[in-house]
């Protein structure tokens, strides 16, 4: 299945840039291939934006933006109701294409289309509920007022790793908000986005609103979009480094800024968890994902009691998965997103088993093509291994014992990332105590998966700022305006 016609959703004509409502080729007509993770071959080449190019889609967004900023709320909604349900309607499609572009299963992908999608029909409720206030000034005399503004064009970076839902979380509270927008995908999965963009201008979401750069030089272009007086807000996903970077771009023009980077999740299990519950969990966030997600269980810190028999369990059940191409029947497991992540996980199985830790299951990466690495769990691992301190970002599953509750806290929060975290026990007073005591912005209890549209997603210390979704989404695409008025 390869080649520009046999892609579903995406056309020659959307193979290019989105600027200003035109479908258009790079202005040095550059291009970059495509390829499919599960055996490295190229599926198709999409146009290679240069610095011009994305200073082209800010000259739009920017010009947009005052018509588009006063459009009704109404009217805002039901562009993202209508695109919501294009969606919905062209599910399977996503689904396929991005398995294709990125590896996962089509029924994961298609969890993603689902997940995803949820954030155009939460915001489209949300835009009509945006609201000020009006007071009395407590010492008499006048009246308060606040108005909810628009926050201006904004740059919107996106990750490989989920290439729809980190999309539509960013450019679903922007619609709603009436921000105008540049998205620039990332490279190694831009066609979800190609095709998320043509959904958007068919639900009647006009010119210039959304604009889409695909581009390999995601370091220039937001190096000079962000340059530019007129972009007022930047949000990224994606590795914590390359946020410091654009966070220290955005301070000469104090641009707003949401970042949700890097994370490296505890999954604590104490000896009074229902272990089948435990180990349900941990397949949920573990390999969600083939572990390619930043909320991904990282650190299995597991009561030594329960230890060697929860690593018994989940070595089962991660040792009777299949690996293959995403679209094959059968497939439970697909590749990873290139050479370099099969490489660096590789890397950290074997310093970990260096330093002391057991292989239950798995351990080699896998022969043949494709960028495959299968599931794997250690036990016996040390605190101060290379893998409990960095993200690995694929199928494995370190395990470090705890004695104390006092101890599981210590090794959790010893990070400097503090995004999603894992509790599995049936003590509540523990439960509460947790909750209050870890030291990250989200704490799943006795679940694995914690991400909800309805719910406010990000981290705090590395992990970044800001947060997607919830009713605390919409706030990030808004300013606020005080007006004082006289009494009469």
């Amino acid at each position: 299945m390869t080649g520009p016609n046999r892609l579903p959703l995406i056309t020659d004509q959307q193979r290019n840039l989105l600027v200003g409502g035109q479908w258009r080729p790079a202005e040095d007509g550059a291009r970059f291939e495509v390829v499919d993770p599960a055996d490295g071959s190229v599926l198709t080449d999409v146009a290679d934006a240069s610095v011009a190019d994305a200073a082209d889609a800010l000259d739009a967004a920017a010009e947009a933006q005052v018509t588009w900023g006063r459009t009704p709320p109404r009217e805002r909604g039901e562009i993202l109701r209508t695109a919501f349900q294009l969606v919905d309607d062209r599910a399977d499609d996503f689904a396929r294409l991005m398995s294709l572009e990125m590896g996962k299963t089509v029924a994961e992908a298609r969890g993603e289309v689902g997940y995803g999608n949820e954030f155009f029909r939460w915001f489209s409720e949300e835009a009509v509920r945006i609201h000020g206030r009006y007071m009395a000034n407590p010492a008499g005399g006048s009246r308060l007022l606040t108005l909810k503004k628009p926050v201006g064009p904004c740059l919107f970076v996106t990750p490989w790793n989920f290439p729809l839902a980190m999309g539509t979380r960013k450019i679903g509270p922007a619609i709603a908000a009436g921000c105008t927008m540049v998205v620039k995908p990332a490279a190694q999965t831009p066609l979800t986005m190609l095709a998320l963009a043509g959904v958007l201008a068919e639900a009647g979401l006009p010119d210039g609103v959304l604009n889409v750069v695909t581009s390999t030089r995601a370091a220039e272009i937001s190096e000079a979009l962000q340059a530019d007086d007129r972009l007022r807000k930047v949000s990224f996903t994606g590795s914590t480094a390359v946020g410091r970077i654009m966070v220290r771009q955005s301070a000469d023009r104090l641009q707003r800024v949401s970042m949700e980077l890097g994370g490296n999740a505890p999954f604590l299990v104490f000896a009074d968890a229902d272990l089948d519950a435990a180990v349900d969990g941990a397949m949920i966030a573990k390999m969600r994902n083939m572990g390619e997600a930043c909320t991904a269980a990282n650190r299995f810190l597991v009561q030594a009691e329960v230890a060697e028999e929860f690593g018994r369990r989940l070595a089962e059940r991660m040792g009777g998965l299949t690996l293959g191409r995403g679209q094959d029947e059968g497939t439970d497991v697909g590749p990873l997103i290139d050479e370099k992540a099969v490489e660096s996980v590789s890397q950290l199985v074997t310093d970990a088993v260096h330093d002391g830790a057991r292989v239950v299951v798995g351990g080699e990466r896998h022969d043949g093509p494709g960028y495959f690495y299968p599931p794997t769990v250690l036990l016996d691992v040390p605190q101060d291994s290379a893998i409990n301190a960095e993200e690995i970002f694929g199928p494995v599953a370190p395990i470090t014992t705890f004695e104390t509750e006092e101890e599981a806290v210590a090794k959790a929060n010893d990070t400097e990332y503090g995004l999603a975290s894992y509790v599995y026990t049936r003590d509540l007073a523990r439960t509460i105590r947790l909750a209050e005591s870890l030291e990250f912005g989200m704490v799943g209890v006795n679940t694995g998966l914690i991400s909800n549209p309805a719910a406010p997603f990000g981290g705090v210390k590395a992990s970044g700022f800001g947060r997607e979704g919830g009713f605390e989404g919409i706030e990030e695409y808004l300013e606020t305006t005080y007006v004082a008025l006289p009494a009469g």
